[in-house]
This record gives structure tokens, C-alpha cells and sequence, in this order.
């Protein structure tokens, strides 16, 4: 944070964070509008209203979420839900407390010069695919098509894609992994005119899995202690993702703020948080079921690869939520 708090100020503030709850938020990647609810509500002081000391932890290439919340080096995380769901399986018992992310920003975004007109088009082609646990959706969507993800004939090559549209840019992929909200304006910002571009949104070919959820470790939710607290970071945090998406610009200047990176830019962090707050409409925080099991039979649909073998039992809670939103 660059703001600086002097004098009597100060020492009030210090004396207030004294007397709070300290409470650990490990984001899914770095500083930016993705995260704009979180840090709105700290900025606003909607966490300081409910007696919480909050720590952001940006995230990145080289961090993993589900690895720091086993570590303790965190009490909530953010994560997809195909990536929760796979390591609970694998033995991390992940809960999903709260989901703000009502839709899915996942896409493909191809070159139309490739040719590639619809997913018929994919055998035969490179596609850029992210890895870290964000490959899930891609690939469950790849079984569904009955499609082979390992070169094969009649399959597709796969590009273990960086965290940049540079595959695209050099003509090293057909399509590549975007976001509504970050990567594919990262190419149009790179040259490429939209209607050189063709997309596939996971929403609109019925294999969306839900994305930015908040998770917490199992056995923690025992606690009452931690119970309570978790209870108004939900509560302090959807208040700071409504505020958001009512002020995109304002949040979009308190994300900057907290970037100590310096890497990102005022008419990209405005357009992601116009575009995340599309994303949040219509979510109150607490999951909905029926995303949830849509998410769930995505992932099952994997043919003999599925994402996970079985329905998972208790990952996920509405305990949180419903108190939360209680208030």
C-alpha cells in the first residue's frame, strides 16, 4: 500500500489494527482487477468494520493457492473450482465457503485467418492451453468434443501457454486461453483487430466450470473462533465486490494502488474491472447449487481422463453465507 497515514491518524489506526482479528486472504494470481472486491473492501473499510486485519497475498506464476493454505500460510484462498475440487480428491480437503464469480470468463480465442470456424476445426490444430491446475476446464471440454489432447491424429497439440498471448502474436498457436477480462484485450491492445478474432466462450458451449471462489481448509470450519471470523471477511468482502462493481473506475485505482509491480496500466485495470463486474452480477456470495453441479458433471464428463472419478462429498458450505448474509 502507498498511501502513507500520519500523525494522530496513524496511531488511531495502529491502536484499531491492535485490537482486530488478523485474517489472511492468498489470491489466485497477481494484483489486479480480478481481485478488485477485495481490495475495495479493504480500502473502504468495510474489514476494519468488522474487526478484521486483513492481508492480501498477490499470487503468481511460482505460487500455487491450494500449497500455501496446506501450509498455514493463509486462511482463505481464491481458486477455480476445477482445481479445488481435483486436489480435494487428491487427498487437500478444500471447502467452498462463499463464490462471488457467478459466470465463467474462460475462453478460446483464435486467429481467423487459422480457418478455425467452430470446435469441429480443433483436430489438427495447436491450442494454447494454461497449466497450474487452470488446464481442467480445457480439457474436460476437449472430452466432451471426444477430442485427444495428445497430438494424436484426429486430436490436437497441445502448448503449455505462459501466462501471456505471445503464442498467438507469434503464430506459434491457433487459439489461445484468454479472459473476458484480461487476455484477450491484451491482444486486440497488441494489434489484432476484433473482427480478426473468433472466440469460444466455455458459457456458451455448455462446459463453463465456475472460477474465483473462496476456499478454506476442512477441519478449520470446526472452530468457532475461526467460524466467526470467516463469517465477516464473507460479509466485509461481497460488500467490497457490490461497491466495486458500482465504481469500476475508483476500484480500478485502489487495485493500482496496492501494485507494487508497477506493471499494470489505468485503461486496462478499468476495462477488467468492467468487464469482472459481469462476472459478479447476480452473485450474492453464496454458491449456487446448480452451478455447483453443473461444474461437477463438467468435470466427470471426461470420458476415460475425467478431472475427478467421483461426485466429491462436503466441498462446499452455505454455513458461512447464510450467516453472512444474515446481516
Amino acid at each position: 500500500m502507498k498511501r502513507m497515514m500520519t500523525g494522530l491518524f496513524a496511531l488511531g489506526a495502529m491502536a484499531g489494527a491492535a485490537q482486530a482479528d488478523d485474517f489472511t486472504l492468498q489470491l489466485k494470481w497477481v494484483t489486479q482487477a480480478q481481485f478488485g472486491g477485495y481490495y475495495a473492501a479493504l480500502e473502504q473499510g468495510f474489514y476494519e468494520e468488522e474487526g478484521l486485519n486483513v492481508t492480501i497475498r498477490p499470487g503468481g506464476p511460482d505460487i500455487a493457492p491450494p500449497q500455501v493454505l496446506a501450509g498455514g500460510g493463509a486462511d482463505a484462498i481464491v481458486e477455480w473450482m476445477p482445481a479445488a475440487l481435483a486436489a480435494r480428491e487428491a487427498g487437500l480437503p478444500l471447502v467452498n465457503v462463499a463464490q462471488p464469480f457467478k459466470s465463467s470468463g474462460m475462453m478460446l480465442t483464435c486467429l481467423r485467418e487459422s480457418g478455425v470456424t467452430g470446435p469441429e476445426d480443433f483436430p489438427g490444430r495447436t491450442l494454447g492451453v494454461w497449466f497450474f491446475g487452470n488446464e481442467y476446464p480445457f480439457l474436460s471440454w476437449m472430452s466432451t468434443l471426444g477430442i485427444p489432447t495428445d497430438g494424436a491424429e484426429g486430436g490436437v497439440t497441445v502448448l503449455k501457454q505462459g501466462f501471456n498471448v505471445d503464442p498467438l502474436l507469434q503464430r506459434q498457436a491457433d487459439c489461445i486461453s484468454t479472459m473476458t477480462y484480461n487476455e484477450y484485450w491484451q491482444v486486440i491492445d497488441a494489434g489484432i483487430a476484433e473482427e480478426d478474432l473468433i472466440t469460444f466462450k466455455y458459457e456458451d458451449q455448455g462446459v463453463a466450470t465456475l472460477e474465483d471462489g473462496l476456499y478454506v481448509l476442512e477441519d478449520r470450519l470446526a472452530d468457532p473462533e475461526f467460524e466467526d471470523r470467516l463469517v465477516r471477511f464473507v460479509r466485509a468482502s461481497m460488500k467490497g465486490w457490490q461497491w466495486a462493481a458500482e465504481n469500476p473506475e475508483e476500484a480500478a485505482m485502489i487495485v493500482l494502488d496496492y501494485d507494487d509491480t508497477g506493471a499494470q496500466t489505468e485503461q486496462h485495470q478499468i476495462r477488467m474491472m468492467t468487464e469482472v463486474a459481469k462476472l459478479t452480477e447476480g452473485s450474492t456470495g453464496a454458491l449456487d447449487v446448480e452451478d455447483y453441479e453443473r461444474t461437477v458433471q463438467t468435470l466427470l464428463g471426461g470420458g476415460s481422463d475425467p478431472v475427478i472419478s467421483a461426485a466429491p462429498e462436503g466441498a462446499y458450505t452455505h454455513a458461512i453465507t447464510d450467516k453472512a448474509l444474515a446481516n
